[in-house]
């Protein structure tokens, strides 16, 4: 059973009732078929009315779900041939950002995504997926592997954003970011982002500049946290709700202003009720756009790119 999130407390409680009823006729004595049907209907219910009211600030407690799929879920689940790479050439590897060659339904691809972690142990050593600069260095060196062999790039984002450490600012954080942002635009074949959970900052947009850009329906994208932007404009982050509200962060908003093209619908609940279900309707997002860019020329898929972000905000 998922962990709850605060504003899922009625479910929760709900769920509770059902669980302990179930736990209370486990010797088959009594039927409780009827009774455990309605609080099931009662509780699907309630799951349903919630998830299609969210606010933008539980859309984003969805969208960090310490549960959600990650990177190696993904790449579990839609890879066939996965064959990680390693290193920046220059430092070291970062195993915030993690790429390689890949089979994605009979396509070689190279695939690059952030990694968050699932536990503590995992998650220290993904630097909770708050990339370095020799993670976008070696995302950079994947993407001219790209170029050079004529595969389309796929990229999972999900970062709150890019390690702000005072090793990563003397190591060019800043350098690297620009660096991953003008490689995604400059290349010759097909670029794929997914905002997969969060996409938070110039972290998020260094792998996120494609020709396509899809979104889960409760992922958010912004440039910087809601919490961030609350410190920022109230000089607390107890107003992060209403940065939140204000920010447009979510998939939709997003969807409305042309900063995304697709949002990917995810199971009822949020992607981390059903992983499995979850990664399939991405692999099906990614399969479509790839249909639509593959065979495309160079200059043409360059332009496509160009464009694209130059009408952002535009009026």
């Amino acid at each position: 059973m998922p962990s709850f999130l605060d504003f899922e407390k009625p479910i929760a409680e709900l769920q509770g009732r059902i669980d302990e009823l179930r736990d209370t006729a486990a010797d088959g004595t009594v039927d409780i078929s009827a009774d455990l049907a309605r609080l099931q209907a009662k509780s699907d219910k309630l799951l349903r009315d919630t998830f299609a009211r969210l606010t933008p600030w539980q859309k984003t407690q969805v969208a960090r779900h310490p549960e959600r799929p990650h990177f190696k879920d993904y790449a579990a689940g839609l890879f066939d041939d996965w064959m990680p790479l390693a290193g920046d050439r220059a430092i070291g590897d970062d195993q915030a950002i993690l790429g390689g060659f890949a089979t994605f339904r009979g396509r070689r691809v190279i695939a690059i995504g952030h990694e968050k972690g699932a536990d503590t142990a995992s998650r220290l050593r993904h630097n909770f997926g708050m990339g370095k600069p020799e993670g976008y260095r070696k995302a950079i060196r994947l993407i001219g592997l790209a170029d050079r062999f004529g595969l389309p790039v796929l990229t999972l984002v999900d970062t709150s954003g890019a390690f702000p450490g005072i090793q990563a600012e003397e190591r060019g954080q800043a350098e690297a970011i620009a660096r991953s942002t003008q490689a995604c635009l400059a290349a010759g074949v097909p670029v794929i982002s997914a905002i997969v959970g969060e996409g938070g900052s110039g972290g998020a947009v260094a792998l996120a500049a494609g020709n396509r850009v899809l979104m889960f329906e409760h992922a958010i994208y912004s440039v910087i946290s809601p919490e961030g932007a609350a410190s920022i404009l109230w000089r607390t982050a107890d107003k992060a709700a209403d940065a939140a509200d204000a920010m447009r962060i979510t998939a939709q908003d997003l969807k409305g202003f042309g900063i995304i093209d697709t949002v990917v619908p995810e199971p009822l609940g949020g992607a981390h009720r059903a992983p499995h279900t979850a990664i399939d309707a991405l692999g099906d997002a990614i399969d479509q756009a790839l249909d639509d860019l593959v065979g495309r020329d160079p200059q043409v898929l360059r332009a496509d790119r160009r464009a694209k972000f130059l009408a952002m905000g535009r009026l």
